[in-house]
């Protein structure tokens, strides 16, 4: 008989299919449904990365930026190389108003990984 997680009855491999199916209802364009999901997983598994990352970019995507705020905080604190999170970060703080924290992140991530979306929104020029 599998492991469950508590009195849900869940498996680890049901939190699997529901973080597919979160990255699946995100690419449809439905991040607050991903993020419903998401939740159960990251309640069992929060120290799951890769959950907290598709969180952060469900709550952008559904303009919840204060939860993406932290989530990416998350993320970055146990992985400061993470590019794409500073990235996103900064597209974050961009959406907020807070140009000066989006610069550094933006410059974080274009100095982590060359990507030319990176390089470009780190505006180095300037």
């Amino acid at each position: 008989m599998p492991e469950t997680s508590g009195s849900t009855g869940r498996t680890p491999e049901t939190h699997v299919i529901d973080f597919r199916a979160a990255e699946q209802l995100l690419n449809s364009r439905d991040p607050r449904g991903a993020v419903k999901l998401l939740d159960g997983v990251i309640a069992v598994h929060p120290e799951n990365t890769a959950a907290r990352l598709l969180r952060a970019r469900a709550f952008f995507a559904a303009a919840q930026l204060r939860p993406a705020e932290l989530e990416f905080t998350i993320v970055l604190e146990r992985e400061p190389d993470n590019a794409f999170a500073h990235f996103a970060l900064a597209r974050t703080y961009e959406r907020q108003g807070r140009t000066d924290q989006a610069k550094r992140h933006f410059r974080l991530a274009a100095a982590l990984d060359p990507n030319p979306e990176y390089l470009k929104a780190a505006r180095f020029d300037d």
